[in-house]
């Protein structure tokens, strides 16, 4: 972790042990910037490149040899430890299903009782750092006192950094990237004290579209899902199905189940994945006839979106779809420090955590 940061990170820790949470989440809003480097593979000496295409296509896959053993056996030696070393820290996970790099903040006070754990999922041409930069989830993280886990995914795997949602052999369980992101999420569980039973999941795009796969194949895992301008499970199962859901064109009726509590935000503007899919991923965690409470929020910002509300029999929310009206392809309320973000508002980062916080998972 750069120097700066570390004083960064000192700075904020002592305003937040003062309880002036706001000023430490500005303070790190600032610094979760570029990182004062473009992002580098812990395994790999290429950078990605920061500025991301105007028009991406979350399918332009090609899958790729993984690279030789010893390419990546160059792993980050910062991890954090039951002692609660904090930082923004990166290492690398294995496991029979494949290797990934991550990264992983770990706030102050770290080691002194279990805390949640949100896991972040990129969308294409982005990184760890992007996201983490776009979305403030690690400011977040600092002022409410979580981990959050950015796994990234490989040009080896996907030459624009597309999770690969839409491939049969990644929508089952104990198979591809959903058994490789269930294990790493597992492994830092027991490495680092995560509380087990507070685990969540969002992501952007086709980072969206996986964790809602996660959502559906390992809900002893996952407490509550997030997913922003994504797609819903089994909505694809090739490229040209891809391309027909992205469009909102079928693959409703194949959607799987997701079997925990989910959140949506969907753009009505959005030209790249339908609006449509939000719609289809409540339904696959709700049922197609669930009825929700509807309400218009009007944003600081100035922007319109109507939240729809499904609640259990108890009254806690199942699900919840936020479609921003005027909305496009970006993560809502998110920070310009990142790529695919609107610093409009309503702030998904914010609502997120909302939601996730209400659910848990019993044993």
């Amino acid at each position: 972790m750069p120097l700066p940061f570390q004083n960064t990170l000192a700075q904020a820790t002592r305003l937040t042990r003062s309880g002036q949470l706001q000023a430490a989440t500005e303070l790190l809003r600032n610094a979760m910037g570029p990182m004062g480097q473009p992002w580098r593979s812990p395994s790999s000496s290429a950078a990605t490149p920061t500025a991301a295409p105007p028009d991406v296509i979350d399918v332009q896959a090609t899958e790729l040899p993984r690279e030789p053993a010893a390419a990546r056996a160059e792993a980050s030696t910062a991890r954090p430890t039951a002692g609660g070393i904090a930082g923004f820290l990166s290492g690398t996970h294995e496991c029979a299903a494949g290797q990934r790099d991550y990264k992983l903040f770990v706030p102050p006070g770290a080691g002194e009782g279990p805390m949640p754990l949100v896991v972040m999922l990129h969308g294409c041409t982005q990184n760890p750092d992007d996201f983490a930069a776009g979305t403030a989830m690690n400011a977040a993280a600092l002022a409410q006192g979580f981990a959050v886990l950015y796994p990234a995914q490989s040009t080896q795997a996907n030459p624009q950094r597309c999770w690969s949602w839409f491939k049969h052999n990644h929508q089952q369980r104990g198979r591809g990237e959903p058994a490789l992101l269930a294990s790493m999420t597992q492994q830092l569980i027991a490495e680092h004290g995560i509380d087990a039973s507070r685990v969540y999941v969002a992501g952007l795009s086709a980072g969206g579209a996986m964790a809602a796969i996660l959502g559906a194949l390992y809900p002893e895992l996952f407490a509550a899902v997030g997913v922003h301008s994504g797609l819903a499970p089994g909505a694809a199962a090739d490229l040209p199905s891809a391309l027909a859901a992205m469009k909102g064109q079928g693959g409703a009726s194949r959607a799987a189940p997701i079997a925990v509590p989910t959140i949506v935000f969907h753009g009505d503007a959005d030209t790249t994945v339908h609006p449509s899919n939000g719609a289809a991923v409540i339904a696959a965690c709700v049922g197609a006839g669930a009825v929700a409470e509807q309400q218009l929020v009007n944003d600081v910002s100035g922007r319109h979106c109507t939240r729809s509300v499904y609640r259990r029999p108890d009254g806690r929310a199942l699900a919840e779809h936020w479609l921003v009206h005027g909305a496009g392809h970006a993560w809502s309320g998110g920070r310009p420090a990142g790529s695919y973000t609107d610093p409009r508002g309503p702030d998904a980062t914010e609502a997120m955590l909302r939601f996730f916080m209400q659910h848990h998972r019993t044993p």
